[in-house]
């Protein structure tokens, strides 16, 4: 199994739904999806998987189909903000989340989302985030979808996530506070926050919903796809409304084209004399949030014999102009240097390997004859705080089982 980078196309948008279905189109366990859902134990809803089409095309529909006043209505992700159900806070969704038979991964996930819509409808109503009434994407429906997408994510050994930007409608959607205008406050601030492109279309309606953006920022590692791909799955998740022409999000499993050549990439880059460590580290987060393929620190002395620091930034061209502007906004620096580089990448791999005591997901590097196994972090460390054993211990283990595994047998 190569490297698994997600691609979220969103010429027609995103849902929660949507989402969802377009990752079980790709592969991810249904069975494993019903359990995780059963085990948040809110009941009240029935999931239904199907495929149709959408003008002509076909793909996977994903409904949640609530029980309420004594009757069936199914989930609509275009009409969410018009659900009435019980207001939730940010701490009474993350209980339930939390007291779900979820791995880890997926729990730390599907709370990142929730937190980052919470973020939005704060900034949105002028509240605490503490205060923020989950009346729109709290609902049962919602908290499904986002269990979901988390579930099969990981599921499906999702490491990297490429979001170039999402079509956005036009016109007004109805919510519980009126009329609100597309695109609705809360989408503009996680687009905002997270540096996501809408791009305006002549549609009449909502096409990117808080829940959806909110799963693409919470996934995103990069803002453009590699210079070259290989496709390795394509599932369709199709949306609930008629916009006269196909409506689905596309979802492409790829592999990076590495064994090519050399990779062209851009190095952005400031020294900073006048900045805190705490707006240092924050701006380091921000650049590798908004898409930066990586982003550090190096102590320098600058001129005056001042001692400061080296900012840098490795990126793709398409996402310096984004770049830039964090560096301006959140640090003191008041010019940046950029310049191409190319670099050449080790093959990568996704594989796991199982130990007495668990799974281990462990990346695969190879350079012509040169193989080298890296054990992931987060898959070592959810071990190692669950057992006797120490994070080196776990981790030397599933290096070693991944060598056995990978290595040739005597009769090949």
């Amino acid at each position: 199994m190569s490297d698994r980078i997600l691609y979220l196309d969103g010429t027609c948008g995103i849902s929660g739904d949507m989402t969802v279905a377009a990752l079980l189109d790709l592969g991810a366990d249904r069975v494993k999806l019903d359990a995780a859902l059963a085990s948040l134990g809110i009941g009240g809803f029935d999931i239904a998987v199907s495929r149709k089409l959408s003008h002509g095309l076909t793909g996977l529909d994903f409904d949640v189909i609530l029980h309420a006043h004594g009757h069936d209505h199914a989930h609509e992700h275009e009409h969410e903000h018009e659900h009435g159900h019980a207001h939730r806070h940010l701490a009474d969704v993350e209980a339930i989340i939390d007291r779900g038979a979820l791995s880890d991964r997926a729990r730390n996930l599907a709370k990142r989302i929730f937190r980052v819509v919470a973020e939005a409808e704060a900034q949105a109503h002028g509240c605490a985030l503490e205060a923020v009434h989950f009346h729109e994407v709290g609902a049962i429906d919602s908290i499904v979808d986002i269990v979901s997408a988390a579930v099969c994510i990981d599921d499906l050994g999702i490491t990297e996530c490429v979001v170039t930007g999402f079509s956005e409608g036009m016109g007004f959607v109805r919510c519980q506070h009126g009329e609100l205008p597309v695109p609705v406050p809360a989408v503009l601030n996680i687009a905002v926050s997270h540096a996501i492109a809408l791009r305006p279309t002549d549609v009449r309606g909502e096409m990117v919903t808080p829940t959806g953006i909110a799963i693409a920022a919470a996934l995103r590692t990069r803002g453009a796809l590699p210079a070259e791909y290989r496709v390795q799955k394509v599932g369709l998740g199709l949306g609930k409304r008629d916009f006269g022409r196909p409506n689905f999000l596309r979802a492409m499993l790829l592999s990076e084209a590495t064994g090519s050549g050399a990779d062209r990439v851009w190095v952005l880059e400031t020294n900073i004399d006048d900045s805190t460590g705490e707006e240092l580290g924050l701006v380091l987060d921000k650049l590798l949030k908004a898409g930066a393929r990586d982003a550090h620190l190096l102590p320098c002395v600058m001129k005056k014999n001042r001692p400061g620091w080296l900012l840098r930034a490795l990126a793709d061209a398409e996402l310096i102009p984004t770049l830039e502007r964090i560096l301006f906004r959140d640090t003191t620096t008041i010019g940046a240097r950029r310049f191409p580089v190319e670099r050449t990448c080790m093959e990568r791999e996704q594989t796991r390997v199982q130990l007495p005591f668990g799974e281990v997901r462990v990346k695969k590097c190879s350079f012509g004859e040169l193989v080298r196994y890296y054990p992931e972090f987060e898959s070592v460390r959810a071990i190692a705080e669950t057992t006797s054993l120490s994070f080196r211990e776990v981790y030397r283990q599933a290096q070693a089982a991944a060598e056995v595994m990978g290595s040739p047998s005597k009769d090949e």
